[in-house]
């Protein structure tokens, strides 16, 4: 784990990060995909690990029972996604690979909503788990109806 600094797209948002893992997840929920235009292609660590600069810029929106995602009200940059509920991912958030100024050098281990994929694009390699929507509810039973 390292520390990575990042931001959005006009600078007006900037944070760093610590304890940041190699790791990266994929997600291709209909709401992730609206939010991203794409899947989101997310790094996951405890929102206490973030350092905010420009905060007054960050506008959140709770878009669903138990998340929340915010954005750049300068820019429209997507900043992360944080859960909002409670439980296992209780005070976790999922920062887009694409605003941490390096995004380089992270390992996809997970897939999730697997069976939301859009047949038009394809991630490679093999080497990750990968989830059905129905496996990730039995993992986290508050995901089901969203």
């Amino acid at each position: 784990m390292t520390q990575r600094d990042g931001g959005c797209l006009c600078g007006a948002v900037r944070f760093t990060a610590r304890n940041v893992p190699e790791t990266a997840g994929i997600c291709h929920c209909e709401t992730c995909r609206r939010w991203t235009g794409t899947a989101l292609v997310g790094v996951g660590l405890k929102d206490t690990d973030v350092t905010w600069k420009g905060a007054a810029h960050i506008r959140r929106r709770q878009t669903s029972s138990w998340a929340e995602r915010a954005w750049c009200a300068e820019c429209g940059s997507n900043l992360f996604f944080r859960f909002t509920g409670d439980g296992a991912y209780a005070g976790e958030i999922e920062l887009p690979i694409g605003i941490f100024d390096d995004p380089n050098g992270f390992r996809i281990t997970n897939e999730i909503y697997i069976d939301h994929k859009p047949d038009s694009y394809a991630y490679a390699g093999e080497d990750r788990q990968v989830l059905t929507r129905a496996q990730c509810v039995e993992k986290m039973p508050l995901l089901d109806g969203e």
